[in-house]
């Protein structure tokens, strides 16, 4: 049987929104939407939260995740990568406890449009094809060989033999969604996208980066839209 572990990393001290990943999110803080759905989703012997920060540790427990070390302060600065981060957490585990992993999902905390079906369908393929990793993208909304650049005072186009190119004949460009890496431990060394990673893909009201705080409202009204079907 698949063994699996939710990593969601959640360090302290967010400068473009304070406090980001515990911030009010339509009720509760945002990381809960990501534990919830973690420990809805059935898939995980274990839902835990990588963190520097204890409030951030005591509001994550009161969510049902566990806390079963602190972060390092080598990679609770703004140069940790998130492979760094869930490497860490895999080596803890291991030296800790004796305990590994066949799968693990890193589970962005700032990602409350996550959903237990698309979870599962990541694990799936995942399991079923040997990937590498899985995670979940979204077509750009507009095409992006029609994308223009500055030229001094005036603006020309990237590609401009794409010109007068129909847009349903361009070939269509996905970018990560940033909710999710399914992935085999086994397999990642220093990046969760490799050449054998596969993707889900995802509707543009499924997705919302959140950088600013009108990222934030965007976010807040596709869950509500997603939320009322």
């Amino acid at each position: 049987m698949n063994k699996s572990l939710a990593i969601i990393p959640a360090r302290g001290g967010s400068k473009r929104i304070p406090k980001k990943n515990i911030k009010d999110f339509l009720g509760k803080p945002i990381i809960a939407y990501a534990i919830e759905t973690a420990l809805a989703s059935g898939l995980f012997e274990e839902v835990m939260v990588s963190t520097d920060d204890q409030e951030i540790a005591d509001i994550a427990k009161n969510y049902g995740a566990t806390i079963p070390f602190l972060r390092s302060e080598k990679n609770s600065d703004d140069f940790a990568s998130t492979v760094d981060v869930v490497k860490e957490v895999e080596h803890k585990y291991l030296s800790l406890f004796s305990d590994t992993f066949d799968s693990i999902c890193c589970i962005y905390p700032t990602a409350p449009l996550i959903r237990t079906e698309h979870l599962a369908e990541g694990l799936r393929l995942l399991n079923k094809s040997d990937f590498d990793s899985v995670f979940p993208v979204v077509p750009f909304s507009y095409p992006v060989w029609r994308g223009l650049q500055l030229a001094g005072e005036k603006i020309e186009m990237v590609w401009p033999e794409n010109k007068n190119v129909r847009s349903q004949d361009l070939k269509t460009v996905y970018h990560d969604a940033g909710q999710w890496y399914w992935y085999n431990p086994s397999r990642i060394t220093d990046s969760l996208f490799t050449s054998n990673s596969a993707p889900i893909i995802l509707a543009e009201e499924e997705v919302q980066d959140i950088d600013t705080l009108s990222d934030w409202l965007m976010a807040e009204m596709k869950f509500r839209l997603l939320n009322e079907k």
